[in-house]
């Protein structure tokens, strides 16, 4: 199984600037591409940005610009670098890692528990 512990998360004023990690631990062999997901109030949630083992990455719209995915696969790691924080990027963010399907690997996905950010006006 995947353990995902994201960090980061706080407070911050709009336009400022945080940086999102996602440590994940044990059988990190099974994990091919990561991502990030938003749940903000009131909302579903949403994919913010994943990545690729190889590392091609996606970002949404809403943060194309603004946010940046990264990894490390030595550590393990997956970072979210959000900049220009709006308001409305307000959410309990969420570390995501796609299984790989193998007969070691059972497919599965899994998150981690989330870190809320806040951004004020």
């Amino acid at each position: 199984q995947v353990q995902l512990v994201e960090s980061g998360g706080g407070l911050v004023q709009a336009g400022g600037s945080l940086r999102l990690s996602c440590a994940a631990s044990g059988d990190t062999i099974c994990i091919s591409a990561m991502g990030w997901y938003r749940q903000a109030p009131g909302k579903e949630r949403e994919l913010v940005a994943h990545i690729t083992n190889g590392g091609s990455a996606y970002h949404a719209d809403s943060v194309k610009g603004r946010f940046t995915i990264s990894r490390d696969n030595a550590k393990n790691t997956v970072y979210l670098q959000m900049n220009s924080l709006k308001p409305e990027d307000t959410a309990v963010y969420y570390c995501n890692a796609d299984g790989k399907a193998t007969i070691y690997c059972h497919g599965m996905d899994y998150w981690g528990k989330g870190t809320l950010v806040t951004v004020s006006s």
